[in-house]
Parts: structure tokens; sequence; C-alpha cells
């Protein structure tokens, strides 16, 4: 006999174009040089595509270094009318190569405020939606690192579901992913999986990273996707990332990279 795992059972979403899909995690080494990010994120998607990815995931602020202080000189005014090099470039891509893009994130400037945002593109080019990341992450390890994204960065207001061509899916980013009742409201509204651009640092990222991905993924009976930065061999950098992007199945069992390399699931 078959129960209900949910009660209320979760909103059915709609029938996915798509039902069966390669998946693309796009674990980009980033520099100083926006240009050179963004054209290296437009060939690694492109490279995902030609290989059949239906879905690219990119990480979380991967077209600039993840340095609060700086964020201010590569942000985007996504709603503006004005040039947004890497918007246009996540639209260009989606549309010649036919895919749905989770663009990972990028600082956005909106009304005199900076935010950390993550763009959904379909395979028409078109922007489908659009998360500002809610939980933002304030933390002091004495001795190695303190971080502060609430000086520098607003946090959003509204939680992200999106109908794709592969499906209905839930979007968080980073610190997101900590807070069980954002994975619960989008099982409950029926996604079937939840995108999370991060960039945990080393500290957290090795204690924090794996399990909450699996927890989210195990307690919802969803998948999660992960994308992260890749680590920066550089030790001279502000932030370093942890890396693992990785895809968690309902069961909690993850498949993931190595510390630099993107991965086609």
């Amino acid at each position: 006999m078959v129960s209900n795992a949910r009660i209320p059972p979760p909103i059915p979403p709609p029938q996915p174009k798509i039902p069966k899909f390669k998946i693309a995690l796009c674990q980009l080494l980033v520099t100083p040089d926006k240009e050179r990010n963004i054209a290296h994120a437009r060939k690694s998607i492109e490279d995902a595509a030609r290989k059949g990815a239906k879905l690219v995931v990119l990480p979380e602020i991967w077209n600039c270094p993840l340095s609060l202080q700086n964020l201010s000189k590569y942000a985007e005014d996504i709603d503006a009318e004005a040039a947004c090099p890497s918007i246009s470039m996540l639209s260009e891509v989606a549309l010649c190569n036919a895919i749905t893009i989770v663009g990972g994130s990028i600082p956005e400037l909106a009304a005199g405020q900076l935010f950390n945002t993550c763009c959904v593109f379909g395979p028409d080019g078109k922007l489908k939606a659009k998360h500002r990341k809610l939980h933002l992450f304030d933390f002091d390890i004495p001795g190695e690192v303190t971080f502060r994204e609430s000086d520098f960065l607003t946090a959003g207001e509204e939680p992200t579901i999106v109908d794709t061509d592969v499906g209905r899916i839930g979007i968080g980013v980073c610190h997101d992913i900590r807070f069980p009742e954002l994975a619960m409201l989008y099982g409950s509204r029926g996604a079937h999986l939840i995108c999370y651009p991060g960039a945990f640092n080393m500290s957290t990222g090795e204690l924090l990273w794996e399990l909450m991905q699996r927890a989210r993924a195990a307690d919802n009976q969803l998948f999660v996707a992960t994308c992260a930065p890749a680590q920066d061999p550089n030790t001279s950098a502000d932030y370093i990332t942890w890396g693992h992007s990785g895809l968690v199945g309902p069961r909690g069992m993850k498949r993931q990279p190595s510390l630099r390399r993107s991965i086609i699931l």
C-alpha cells in the first residue's frame, strides 16, 4: 500500500516537456577579470550543451571574486535597460542552445542596494525567475576568517519556485540551504529539484556542505543540485571556496566532481 509521504500532499506540478534530462554543474574557477569569467562561463555552458545537458547550473558569484568590499564594482542592474554583460550572455547562450540555465548568482545593484541574485533563463532566452539570497551569512571563526554579508548586502524577501522545461525547480543561494523550512516549502509546492548555487568556505564547507545537501534531499524526497566555484589554488585570495558541487537524490546519495572540474549527470 502506498501512503502519502506528505500531508497535505504537495501541489502537483505541470508535466515537464523534458521528463528525463542531463544536468551540468559548471564548477568555475573565478578570477578578478570579469570579462574572462564571463567568457569562461559561456564556454563551459556551451560545452555542457554539446554533451547533451538540458539544465545547466552555475556557481554563486561566478563573474567576480567573492570579496564583499569589492562586489559593488562588478554589480549589474538586472532590471535596467543598461548593458548587463553577465545576464546578456546567459540569455543568449540559453537561446542559442535551447537549454534552461540556473545562472548561479551575481551581485545585483537595484535602487541603491546590493543583492546576491540568481537568474533563471528558459530555452527561449527569456528571464523566467530571479531569486535574491534570503539568508545572509555572518560568522567569525577566531584566528581563521570573519565574514559579514549583512555589512554589504541586502537580503531578498521572497522564495522562488519556477516551472521550466525540465520540471518545477526551487531556488536557494548558499546559506539558504541551512534553513529546512525553505526546502519544505518548495517540496510542498511540487518542486522535484532544488538548485543551490553556493560558495561555502574551507571551514564551513568541510563541516556542513555535503551534510546540508543530503539532509534537504532526504527530508523532502526530492533532488538537490549544488554548484560552487572551484577551489582557488592561489592561497592569497580573500576567500577560498570549498568546491565539491554535486547532485543528491531523494535517498541522500551524492555524486560530485573533483575540486576544480565540472560534472554532467
